[in-house]
């Protein structure tokens, strides 16, 4: 289930997407009052906008617009929207996103050709271990996908081993959608009940919310930790709320895989601009096919490199590495720039440490501070001194380290407002 353009020379690429480009342009100069007041202020005519060369005439668009101007952006009436959904809230205030009927169809293909390029086929049984209430888009965008796929789903839900393990072992999936660091809590259910999980049937896991990847494509501490044990492969996916769009690794693991028919992605500078061949920067979308609320030129936060060359898959479309970091999270720290991934990953690699949580402050020098609170199995001197080491050997600085027990952890992480674990908190000035 491969769709043509996605295997498309690069020139069709492009060409089909112009024609997209000035469908969704034609659209939101329409019926927008957010971009129709933005080309009217900036003097846009966009008839002038005909190739993605030209999206630079257009200014970027800001999740503290989206955050100010929410209701701005809804191109149709409310009695058309069927579904409201809202962003984790994780950065900032969450901005509400009306879904239209046409736009819940559009999430259904988004999923089903994502899920297909990582493997699942029609008839597969996969469990869905993620929320689908508390307006999350992502579960309802997993449930719709495998339907369209004609796949068989189990709506088991967030957590609870035991529950995910009856699950397992009753209905037999074959794949499981899930955050990667729960498949180590499913390894030592399993183990401390004499499940045998490599012999359970599951072939592979699409993993969402943290990175499995080095820059490089190689497996990180995370994947490595899970695979040591659990023979299954682990796909990344990328994607949000604001794009309606997920970007999926095939069996070849080199990143996730463009879908040209529904969105335009640029990688831009501090400065707005499209960064050379190679570097990274922040990624900027503009979606394509969107009713309810279509963006141009949104800066996602996240910063990531594209990948050009052919996949072996035989998709020609660029693909997106792991994410490096959160522009909004990016720390500056003894004259060194840290992302918090970098310092998950390091924490990952102690098999003492249960759970941690990063804390960025402002100090009286007006610079930043980082604090990182750990849970351990062995919480001893030795222990403390040897992530320091590991910090200094990777990352070139040594944060403050403190351990606190797993509860006082657990009561910040797991806040029942939050769809997400906490694990990051930025407290700065």
């Amino acid at each position: 289930m491969i769709p043509l353009i996605e295997t498309a020379p690069q020139e069709e690429i492009q060409a089909f997407q112009e024609q997209k480009l000035a469908e969704a342009l034609s659209y939101v100069a329409e019926n927008s009052p957010f971009y129709k007041r933005l080309f009217e202020k900036e003097g846009i005519d966009i008839a002038t906008i005909k190739t993605i060369n030209d999206l630079q005439k257009i200014p970027v668009t800001t999740k503290e617009h989206l955050q100010e101007f929410n209701d701005d952006f809804l191109c149709v009436s409310k009695s058309a929207i069927v579904d409201y959904a809202t962003t984790s809230g994780t950065s900032g205030k969450p901005v509400t996103f009306g879904i239209t009927d046409k736009d819940l169809d559009r999430l259904a293909y988004n999923e089903a050709i994502s899920f297909a390029c990582s493997g699942i086929k029609e008839g597969d049984v996969v469990q869905l271990m993620t929320t689908i209430d508390r307006r999350f888009m992502a579960g309802l965008a997993y449930f719709l996908g495998i339907r369209k796929l004609k796949a068989g789903i189990i709506r088991v839900g967030a957590g609870v081993p035991e529950l995910q393990w009856d699950s397992i072992l009753k209905y037999k999936p074959a794949y499981l959608i899930t955050v990667p660091s729960f498949l180590l809590k499913l390894i030592e259910y399993a183990e401390s009940h004499g499940i045998d999980y490599n012999a359970s049937g599951i072939k592979g896991a699409i993993c969402i919310g943290e990175p499995l990847r080095t820059q490089d494509f190689e497996p990180n501490i995370l994947a490595k930790k899970i695979n040591s044990k659990w023979d299954i492969k682990l796909y990344s996916t990328y994607a949000s709320t604001e794009m309606s769009t997920a970007f999926a690794e095939c069996g070849h693991f080199k990143g996730g895989h463009h879908h040209p028919e529904l969105i335009i992605a640029e990688v831009l500078d501090a400065n707005d601009k499209p960064v050379a061949d190679g570097d990274s920067g922040e990624l900027t979308v503009t979606t394509l096919g969107i009713e309810g609320m279509p963006l141009v030129r949104f800066k996602t936060g996240d910063i990531v490199q594209l990948h050009h060359e052919p996949c072996g898959c035989g998709r020609t479309t660029m693909r997106i590495g792991p994410v490096i970091g959160r522009k909004q999270q990016m720390i500056k720290y003894k004259g060194t720039t840290l992302y918090p991934p970098a310092m998950i990953d390091l924490l990952q690699s102690f098999s003492d440490i249960q759970s941690h949580i990063i804390e960025i402050s402002t100090n009286s020098l007006g610079t930043d501070e980082i604090l990182i609170k750990v849970a351990a199995n062995n919480a001893t001197e030795e222990l403390l001194t040897e992530i320091k080491d590991h910090f200094r050997a990777k990352l070139r600085v040594t944060p403050k380290i403190v351990f606190v027990s797993i509860q006082e952890l657990h009561a910040v992480m797991f806040n029942p407002m939050s769809r997400k674990p906490v694990n990051f908190i930025d407290n700065r000035i």
